[in-house]
């Protein structure tokens, strides 16, 4: 059974603070790499949305609802709902992800 894979506005919104930086810092190409590697990534999971792990960060404070995978260093960060994934976070794993993940999923 095929899950179907929506980006929300923030994760939209990290592909293109991320594409902008790595274009500036480094190059267009990759960019467009690292940005396809990611997609490829989250598409993945329309396949086996659940082989994700339970990021650390919320299952200190006790919370399951939300899963990563990773292009390393990036993690993402999603919710499964009934046949639907939510990508939510698209970040550098070696950013504060605690203050991010509160910030993003915990007060909205």
């Amino acid at each position: 059974m095929s899950f179907q894979v929506f980006l929300t506005d923030d994760a939209v919104y990290d592909l293109e603070d991320l594409y902008d930086y790595i274009s500036s810092h480094d190059s267009p190409e990759k960019a467009d790499y690292v940005l396809d590697k990611i997609e490829e990534a989250f598409s993945s999971l329309a396949d086996n949305p659940e082989r994700g792990a339970y990021p650390n960060e919320l299952l200190d404070i006790g919370l399951r609802e939300h899963r990563e995978i990773y292009f390393k260093p990036y993690r993402i960060i999603y919710r499964i709902i009934s046949q639907h994934v939510y990508i939510m976070v698209i970040a550098d794993g070696r950013r504060d992800m605690q203050a991010l993940l509160q910030r993003r999923l915990l007060q909205a």
